[in-house]
């Protein structure tokens, strides 16, 4: 088995190396081009039986287990186009909805989610409700006479909103501003009258974030995701799994940040020989993979614990922040070792660097993962130990 996964492993790095990789600069442009080339890589993965691996066998996936889905993922994240041009994508949402969707929701949507035939999203922040403040949600969601609900509000920096077909939106049903209670999760057809795309939101030049307006947008009673008022436990278990997914797609780019950097202090020559033999470059280097090789066990230790439902929010936290920062840290070096050329078109650096630094802000800032783990550590009658045991 190991040696399977090992195998698969390497055939998923060469698919997004030579077949991915090559063609991001098409791909984050976004519009129709970026549509049919994601469609034709799709198809070429299917072809390559490499198809949404850790989705449901059931429904048209792969069925390979988190735990030896991990390795993969970081394979899949060395591009960030790697996990839609492979079908992995929609995990998320189709956990969420497996196990708290209505049966016409599963029914409907889970096997079309699975074949790549819908797309969606994730609306939780807003412009004055950060993501980190949950129950600062201005979103309401309003009972209707007939039944079903009507939902109202605006969100903002919502991955992929133009191109979805469903988003889920986290709106208060009952409460006030503050009250941990009385906040649900909707599934919200894009098409719906009252829905549209305000504006899109460049992260530091990069596509892909939009803002997004509810105007009284009617939802199906059996769209509510969940029991109603229960948004914030579906959503912290929603939470785990994707910080988690996340670090492991950050370490594989900081991994191939690092490649390039050495792949560059070997190859540039200058007056006195290659940039490899000068002891500064040695030192960039050196802290790069120290970087990685002390993040990667982390966010391993963090999946194994996900993928067999135990508590896990110290190792999120730490697994989210350290691949966050090592991913910055080996782009940087990576960019410093290029000179000149790494702040240019003609290489990924330019991009390794600005997802390294969103991540430190987007899906929880530094400042939130840090005070959150050492509140949990400082208050546990026993302390975390080491994740190996001491031989």
């Amino acid at each position: 088995m190991a040696g399977d996964l090992d195998l698969l492993r390497k055939r998923v790095s060469a698919f997004v190396r030579d077949r991915v990789c090559p063609r991001e600069s098409l791909l984050d442009a976004g519009g129709p081009t970026a549509r049919d080339l994601r469609g034709r890589l799709r198809a070429e993965a299917r072809e390559a039986g490499l198809w949404a691996l850790p989705l449901p066998s059931g429904l048209g996936g792969g069925g390979l287990p988190l735990r030896a889905y991990a390795s993969i993922a970081e394979a899949e994240g060395a591009s960030d186009h790697g996990p839609a041009a492979l079908g992995s994508a929609p995990l998320l949402d189709v956990t969420m909805l497996s196990r708290h969707g209505s049966s016409r929701v599963r029914a409907e949507y889970l096997r079309r989610l699975v074949s790549g035939g819908l797309r969606t999203c994730y609306a939780m922040t807003e412009p004055d409700a950060p993501g980190t403040e949950p129950l600062l949600t201005t979103t309401r969601a309003e009972r209707r006479s007939g039944g079903g609900w009507t939902v109202t509000g605006r969100k903002w920096f919502v991955s992929n909103a133009a191109d979805a077909d469903l988003v889920t939106v986290l709106a208060r049903t009952s409460g006030t501003t503050g009250d941990r209670d009385g906040l649900s999760l909707f599934l919200v057809p894009t098409g719906s009258p009252g829905f549209r795309v305000v504006r899109e939101l460049p992260v530091l030049g990069a596509t892909g974030q939009y803002e997004i307006a509810l105007d009284h947008v009617d939802v199906d009673e059996d769209h509510l995701v969940g029991e109603p008022g229960r948004a914030l436990a579906l959503a912290g278990e929603r939470l785990q799994l994707g910080r988690t997914l996340r670090a492991l797609r950050w370490v594989g780019q900081a991994q191939r940040a690092f490649d390039l950097l050495c792949e560059r202090a070997v190859g540039r020559q200058g007056a006195r020989g290659p940039l490899a033999d000068r002891q500064l470059v040695q030192q960039h280097v050196f802290e790069a993979l120290l970087a990685i090789r002390t993040t990667r066990p982390l966010v391993y230790e963090a999946m194994d614990l996900v993928a067999e439902g135990r508590e896990a929010h110290v190792e999120v936290g730490l697994a989210k922040t350290a691949a966050a920062r090592t991913l910055q840290e080996v782009a940087d070096r990576a960019v410093q070792v290029f000179g000149a050329a790494g702040l240019g078109p003609d290489t990924p650096l330019p991009a390794l660097f600005r997802t390294g630094r969103t991540a430190r802000i987007l899906d929880g800032p530094d400042e939130q993962h840090v005070s959150a783990v050492a509140r949990r550590v400082l208050r546990s009658p026993r302390r975390p130990g080491p994740a190996v045991t001491p031989l």
